[in-house]
């Protein structure tokens, strides 16, 4: 048989395995039969953060909601947005200082509450919460990158921004430092890092990861290529580094590890239905492909895990559970997944 043919049939083998562990688990919830190394810390919420001394998880209480924050040891939420009026948030991620990166809209369509999603503006949320978050005058698409070791983020602009310098359907990646000047927020030492047109496959980029513990590389998602791929760019020599390398696989990087070697990623590899139907996933770094599953929310009919994030001292995981017809990051619990205590079973 040749290799065509034996890939068929893998493929072919996969989804009835797939296709037969979701018929057995529907009607059911994944959060009624989780495994003992996977806790549900709340019953709503999505897009969670770790403070970086893995005490506190930062989330958003739903796209276009307040950010929230908890404490692990006493489980109280409190709401950091309540405080002054807004829009909604679709993004809240901590800086290295103790601050709140926001990300949101100034303004709100309900007719068109993707463009709402897609062209935010990123604020500064003081940690005291005695005033307003402080804009940073740019857009960004989708979600920004925020170093855990500094005062420094890179996000992404999309060519309807730029007309002058991007061809329709382009995008463009680019780093910044927060500088506080008495005490306000603001963008200094802006940088290009790469236009997507600069780069050796067609696709559309959003910046996920400043790769630990150098950050001398962003690890980015590459939308559309090859589905899509998790993709890294050298930030000296803007090399780029495809570490996916798995062509028709949904694969969208989302939290790295503290030591750089691997990163979590929304993965399809279990059943190849796309970003509807995906789980989390271990990917190494190392450019092989190597990839290990850590949850299998997708074998119940309807659900998928996403948005995972490591803790800074790479013991935990925080994500949340979510349904496979929701936009993507919707969320409905943040889940903590305890590595060490799930290790003996990947052994």
């Amino acid at each position: 048989m040749n290799s065509a043919k034996i890939h068929g049939v893998y493929v072919l083998a996969l989804a009835a395995i797939a296709s037969s562990a979701i018929a057995a688990n529907t009607g059911q919830s994944p959060a009624e039969r989780l495994p003992p190394h996977i806790t549900q810390l709340t019953s709503f919420g999505e897009r969670a953060d770790w403070s970086s001394d893995g005490k506190k998880i930062l989330f958003l209480s739903k796209t276009f909601g307040d950010a929230m924050e908890i404490d692990l040891a006493t489980r109280k939420i409190r709401n950091l947005t309540a405080h002054y009026p807004h829009y909604g948030y679709t993004r809240a991620l901590y800086l290295s200082n103790g601050d709140i990166l926001l990300s949101g809209p100034q303004e709100f369509d309900v007719e068109n509450p993707g463009r709402a999603r897609q062209q935010c503006f990123p604020a500064v949320l003081d940690r005291s919460l005695t005033k307003p978050a402080a804009p940073l005058g740019t857009k960004c698409f989708e979600g920004p990158a925020v170093s855990r070791r500094r005062l420094h983020i890179a996000w992404t602009h999309v060519a309807d921004e730029y007309p002058d310098e991007l061809a329709p359907g382009t995008s463009r990646m680019q780093e910044a430092d927060i500088v506080y000047t008495e005490g306000v927020p603001h963008l200094e030492n802006q940088a290009r890092i790469v236009v997507s047109t600069e780069l050796p496959f067609r696709c559309e980029m959003e910046s996920q990861n400043f790769r630990l513990p150098e950050e001398k590389e962003l690890i980015f998602s590459a939308y559309g290529y090859q589905d899509t791929e998790v993709c890294g760019i050298d930030l000296d020599t803007k090399q780029v580094t495809n570490y996916s390398l798995a062509p028709g696989q949904y694969d969208e990087p989302e939290g790295i590890f503290p030591d750089g070697r691997h990163i979590l990623v929304e993965c399809d590899k279990q059943n190849r239905r796309g970003p509807g139907h995906v789980d989390l996933w271990k990917l190494a770094l190392d450019g092989g492909g190597k990839t290990q599953r850590l949850t299998q929310f997708s074998d119940y009919h309807g659900y998928k895990a996403s948005n995972p994030v490591v803790s800074d001292d790479g013991q935990y995981i925080a994500f949340q559970m979510a349904r496979s017809r929701d936009a993507a990051g919707v969320g409905h619990g943040i889940f903590i997944y305890d590595i060490v205590r799930a290790r003996p079973l990947a052994e």
